[in-house]
């Protein structure tokens, strides 16, 4: 396994070694969502593709909140990599693991007891109702699975490591799919099936990082008197990943109130929706490898006290995003009728042509958050993460509000509309407080 110190060299090459693996991780992440999306829509039907797109904001509420705490542990560990402080390193992920497994535990044990209410208060229609929710409660028995490997991924991240979290997701994701094929495909298993197959790969990939991380990297194997919280170290942590939690779970809470807005269209409008929102996956989550690859680069330097290494790192993640934009953007506008047919049957063009309305100006819009995640990486890196939450805020309920507002008129170019408008409003708070942070003391206005 092979950490990457980037106190030392050029910045462009370390971001390129770092999200490289993170990008073909989440790619491939992706293609298996968008191939089981394409599995259930095909298989079940429609009413079984709307479940799964109604139950994911839920699920990346969730998801995203206890991401958002080990990406701020992972703040603190790339500081502990950079400063060459082992033991601290190590004492701040067993923290991490102990503290983040009990509360996800509690986490979904409530989220399967509350699913109804949740569905209810989501207007999901009576013909989908009872699938929405067997997909939930299945796939809430994941969430301590998901955690531990999030965690255990963030500390290898933190390292430079982000190859071995990759090997073994993707060796999940592949055992994931082709479970999907032949219990979905071929035997004709109900959506249950696909929940439970996500389980099962969760629980695969974090045992196996675990495993990885002990046998091959020493330094990081965490010693028996170790194990323990560490109050000082928690308190660090929690005030990185709190913020930062809660910023990730701003997204899917506007998620939510976007999707209940969606509901009220039908069952063609939903379909299309969560076909176009595996697409937007694309364009976000490499975005989004970037961003933690500037926020790695930033942590560590500033861990080791190179903090004139921090502008020109910065610059170059700024440039890798504005480079991915080119290529998703481009894919998306040409492509997006084909991409749409993928998702459902030949007999369902309205689906299809609800979901090109919105892919044909998202293709454009897609550069916002290419320079909106760029900015934050640099901020968390700092440890500033007020900047990340208020302007995620700001984004986000400005797109939910508009949503509500267009969606009547404009249908699904109304939502296309309403991200473009909270991006916007995003940058015109981000990119000022940059320039403010640049001319001003960075110590004592950042830290």
């Amino acid at each position: 396994m092979a950490t990457i110190d980037m106190t030392e060299g050029a910045p462009t090459p370390h971001l390129i070694s770092y999200a490289v693996p993170l990008v073909l991780g989440n790619v491939l992440q992706l293609s298996y969502n968008a191939f089981d999306a394409i599995i259930v829509g095909r298989f079940i039907g429609k009413e079984a593709l709307a479940a799964t797109g109604m139950a994911s904001p839920v699920m990346n509420l969730l998801i995203l909140g206890v991401s958002g705490l080990t990406m701020g542990a992972g703040v603190l560990m790339s500081e502990c990599f950079g400063a060459r402080d082992y033991g601290r390193f190590r004492r701040a992920l067993a923290t991490t693991l102990i503290a983040g497994l009990v509360a996800s535990i509690a986490v979904a044990a409530l989220g399967i007891a509350c699913a109804d209410p949740l569905l209810r208060a989501l207007n999901v229609p009576p013909e989908a109702f009872a699938m929405t929710g067997v997909y939930m409660r299945i796939t809430f028995l994941g969430l301590p699975f998901t955690y531990c490997y999030n965690a255990l991924a963030a500390g290898l991240k933190s390292a430079g490591d982000s190859r071995t979290p990759l090997i073994y997701l993707s060796i999940g994701i592949v055992t994931n799919a082709v479970l999907d094929a032949v219990c979905i495909g071929a035997l004709g298993f109900g959506i249950d099936w696909a929940a439970l197959t996500d389980v099962l790969a969760q629980g695969f990939a974090m045992t196996a990082t675990g495993i990885a991380m002990i046998r091959r990297m020493p330094r990081f194997r965490i010693r028996r008197e170790e194990w323990r919280i560490d109050r000082a170290l928690l308190g660090t942590i929690w005030k990185y990943g709190s913020v930062t939690a809660l910023q990730q779970s701003i997204q899917p809470i506007c998620k939510l109130i976007i999707q209940s807005a969606v509901n009220t269209l039908g069952v063609d409008v939903i379909a299309a929706f969560n076909a176009v929102t595996r697409v937007d996956d694309f364009a976000f989550t490499p975005q989004q490898s970037i961003s933690h690859g500037i926020t790695t680069y930033v942590a560590q330097n500033r861990g080791a006290g190179r903090r004139e290494r921090i502008r020109p790192g910065f610059r170059a993640g700024l440039r890798l995003e504005f480079g991915y934009w080119v290529i998703i953007g481009l894919t998306v506008l040409l492509l997006n009728r084909p991409i749409m047919r993928l998702f459902v049957t030949a007999d369902q063009t309205r689906v299809v042509d609800l979901g090109c309305q919105y892919l044909t100006t998202m293709a454009l819009f897609y550069i916002f958050p290419s320079f909106t995640n760029g900015i934050q990486g640099f901020f968390r890196g700092m440890g500033n993460m007020s900047v990340t939450l208020v302007s995620t805020f700001i984004q986000a309920s400005l797109r939910a509000a508009f949503t509500w507002l267009l969606i009547g008129r404009l249908g699904m170019y109304g939502i296309s509309f309403a991200c473009a408008i909270g991006w916007s409003a995003m940058l015109l708070f981000e990119v000022p407080y940059y320039f403010i942070c640049r001319s001003q003391d960075f110590r004592r206005l950042i830290l």
